[in-house]
């Protein structure tokens, strides 16, 4: 291998290597993952109850069973769901947005706040904020999800500032600043994969065509379980950029049990607080591969945690004591016992025959939903850094106006009768034109400072900060010469995203902007990312990427605290009064308790799953895994999720997705006695492995991939080379096997034409340059390759 010491250390794949791999995760077994939180026991007439001391592993019937539905739904934790409402009523009144950087005063834990700091428009939530108590951010008008006017701790929060000084990093257009994160360029989204991304082998993870790949984001990911007919739209729609951090998943109650027959339960557990199930027997398609595969049951368990269990299992995969596939189906107890042991069925009654009650649960399911966004944007001239100076600009400058008409269309407020975004549509009270344009199936109206009524003699502008200051997220726009910005400088507790653009060589041939972001520290990163030292020039492409950039910006604003506390709160509300105001006296199992037939009937045994069934399921099956992160030379505890469109792992610790790809890309495996490689695309690979004792995992991750995917076992062989050193075959760029030599020693060793090459003498295909890959081949004594077989007409697996 000498001459190879430019090849980071992480990618070989040695014998010893895997061992301390497993090593690891053996000493780490002691570590909790959100499925050993809990432990549950049988008692007599009971059920399953929930016990919180052990630290066990979860039932596998709940984890390898139930096919979720969404990512969500994969992170469905009941412990939490306790825990949450234990800390509902004990909300503390925080700081937040840019309030808390521009409050924050370095060593001390709170404070009074700024001195003069006015609790008007813009530093609280104005009659016409409309976030109050809920996330519906784009409503026109109020419902029981938003109040008006906020509550009454939002009006005047008492100071309670964690220390933070900031991430520190900065640059020509963003400062540094105390509570919030800088994204200045370069940042791209964590890779755990091997690939020549994270080998050191070159491949920029952030380039401005990378922010242009139609292969979809981490946090993009949302509905895993997409119907065949339904696979190229999906695949359309995660085309260009990508619309991040949104729970598309809110839709499957309208989309699975809306207007058809279902069964609804409310009720009151003595540990989740008030709960939701709605329950639905499904036949299934004709065609399925299957005879026995006739039923599934689809569920939706809401508690007051805002991830929600959705997804299905199949009737096979339940234990009875009915007859699987009969024309009755089998007792929704039974059912709901096996799906949700932690749940105490007896607290349960049957919803009312209501049209108003289906209705609620679609209100209270897509409670986060919203597809109009209200945007401010502030007008930055040269010398200016504080609020008041921005929205004491009166007008607005050619280079500004040149970039409104890019990212828009004015619109004449008087008779607009889209989304308005609070803007006065009938007197002119806020401004005669206003900026408004459509991204995907979002409406956005912006709230131009220039564009609000000015008022003269009056630094605070209150009828332009009414509106801004209440909007999540905020574009910064500067001039040419102008000094870095801070939310330092911001006085708002709504304020959470900056969108800094700078534009260069304004209403020239040349024009072009530079991008940075400055968000809250509990917002998580978003998409596109920003391409390091790049200037976008003034296009339509630039307009998709900023457009996106302030949608995925609030969308992920809404997973942070503040609007998370304020969303739960609303949540518990509805659910409860689902449980007291729409339920009848009937219990899960009052419809057989009297019946005469099991009158002094031996107890029936439960008839046991099919064994394997839950393998042809169409949504997510899970598994527990630690995964190589080769990003960052660590292992991380993860959840496995396959179902027949997508394989995605998501970090236990950080409940974010770490790694996303298509059932359709995957070429082939490498399984061990209990780990397992999946390679896919162009030969890039994830490593998982399982706990000692946990070997069946592996068997059914395999059987799994069989099912959805078309790749295949991978093939280890040992070339050797005729007399004159060659090896006698051809390969391509992508490692693809291009010609073999008729019965040379690659042939006879089972090498044909269109085999892929994954792994070339322990050193990973996708790491190694075309060059490389040559080289390697050439220069090495023994040539050990790994290779994923062709089709059975040739074909390369791609």
């Amino acid at each position: 291998m000498a001459g190879y010491d430019y090849v980071d250390p992480s990618i070989f794949y040695s014998r010893e290597r895997e061992k301390s791999f497993m090593g690891r995760l053996k000493s780490d077994s002691s570590e909790t993952s959100m499925f050993r939180k809990l432990r549950t026991i049988k008692s007599e007439g009971d059920g399953f109850r929930l016990s919180m001391e052990q630290d066990d592993r979860r039932p596998l019937s709940f984890q390898k069973c139930f096919a979720h539905y969404d990512v969500q739904s994969v992170l469905f934790n009941i412990s939490e769901a306790v825990a949450s409402r234990a800390t509902l009523s004990q909300r503390k009144n925080t700081t937040t947005g840019a309030s808390a950087a521009s409050q924050y005063h370095p060593g001390a834990g709170g404070g009074s706040g700024a001195p003069g700091l006015v609790p008007g428009p813009g530093a609280v939530l104005g009659a016409e904020g409309g976030l109050g108590g809920g996330l519906s951010s784009g409503s026109t008008g109020t419902s029981m999800f938003e109040s008006p006017l906020g509550s009454r701790e939002d009006l005047n929060p008492k100071e309670n500032l964690d220390q933070d000084e900031g991430d520190g990093k900065s640059n020509g257009l963003v400062l540094g600043c105390p509570h919030f994160r800088n994204e200045v360029g370069g940042e791209g989204e964590r890779r755990i994969c091997l690939s020549r991304a994270n080998s050191g082998g070159g491949g920029d993870s952030c380039s401005f065509q990378s922010s242009l790949s139609s292969h979809c984001t981490n946090a993009g990911v949302s509905v895993l379980e997409v119907p065949r007919e339904n696979q190229p739209i999906h695949r359309e729609k995660v085309k260009r950029y990508i619309i991040e951090h949104i729970d598309l998943g809110a839709y499957y109650y309208h989309k699975f049990f809306y207007g058809k027959e279902h069964q609804n339960y409310f009720g009151v557990d003595e540990n989740l607080g008030p709960v939701a199930v709605s329950i639905r027997r499904e036949k299934l398609d004709e065609g399925k591969e299957k005879e026995w595969m006739q039923y599934s049951y689809r569920v939706t368990f809401r508690t007051s945690q805002l991830t929600t269990l959705r997804g299905a299992i199949l009737e096979d995969a339940v234990p009875s004591t009915a007859r699987h596939g009969a024309a009755r189906g089998l007792p929704l107890k039974e059912v709901l016992e096996y799906v949700m042991p932690e749940l105490n069925i007896q607290c349960l009654r049957l919803a009312l025959n209501s049209p108003k009650v289906p209705e609620l649960l679609l209100k209270l399911d897509e409670q986060g939903l919203s597809f109009q966004h209200k945007v401010g944007v502030l007008y930055c001239k040269v010398g200016q850094s504080t609020e008041e100076e921005m929205y004491n600009n009166q007008s607005a400058g050619p280079a500004l106006d040149e970039f409104l008409d890019l990212l828009g269309q004015r619109v004449r407020l008087k008779g607009f009768t889209k989304y308005r975004a609070q803007l006065d549509n009938k007197t002119d009270s806020t401004g005669t034109h206003s900026l408004y344009t459509t991204y995907k199936d979002y409406e956005l109206m912006f709230h131009v400072s220039t564009l609000l009524p000015f008022t003269p003699n009056n630094r605070q502008q209150l009828l332009r900060k009414r509106h801004i200051g209440n909007d999540i997220v905020t574009i910064v726009f500067q001039e040419p010469g102008t000094l870095p910005f801070t939310p330092k400088n911001i006085r708002s507790h709504f304020q959470h995203v900056f969108v800094i653009v700078k534009v260069h060589n304004p209403c020239t041939e040349n024009v072009c902007y530079s991008v940075a972001v400055s968000r809250s520290k509990d917002v998580p990163l978003f998409g596109p990312p920003i391409p390091k030292a790049v200037t976008f020039p003034k296009s339509a492409v630039f307009r998709d990427f900023l457009l996106a950039k302030v949608i995925n910006g609030e969308n992920a604003t809404h997973k942070s605290e503040k609007f998370r506390a304020m969303a739960t709160r609303t949540r518990q509300e509805y659910l409860r009064d689902l449980a007291e105001n729409f339920v009848s006296t009937a219990t899960m199992d009052s419809a057989v308790k009297f019946s005469f037939i099991t009158l002094g009937a031996k107890k029936k045994e439960k008839v046991k799953p099919r064994k394997d069934a839950h393998l042809f399921s169409v949504g997510a099956i899970t598994w527990s895994v630690t995964a190589r992160d080769f990003g960052q030379s660590t292992d991380v505890d993860c959840l496995l999720g396959v179902s027949n469109e997508f394989i995605v792992l998501i970090e236990e610790q950080s409940k974010n997705v770490v790694f996303n790809c298509s059932c359709r890309d995957v070429i082939g495996w490498t399984s061990g006695i209990i780990s397992i490689k999946i390679f896919y695309e162009r030969g890039e690979c994830v490593v998982l492995s399982v706990q000692d004792g946990c070997e069946e995992d592996i068997r059914e991750m395999v059987q799994r991939l069989e099912i959805v995917t078309r790749g295949c076992e991978t093939s280890e062989m040992t070339l050797r080379r005729n007399a004159l050193c060659q090896l006698g075959f051809h390969v391509n760029f992508e490692g693809i096997v291009a010609d073999v030599e008729a019965f040379g020693f690659a042939w006879k060793a089972g090498l044909r034409q269109g085999s892929r090459l994954v792994e070339i003498c322990k050193v990973a295909v996708a790491t190694l340059s075309h060059e490389q890959m040559i080289d390697l081949l050439r220069t090495s004594i023994t040539v050990k390759v790994v290779i994923i077989q062709p089709h059975d007409d040739g074909a390369p697996r791609r």
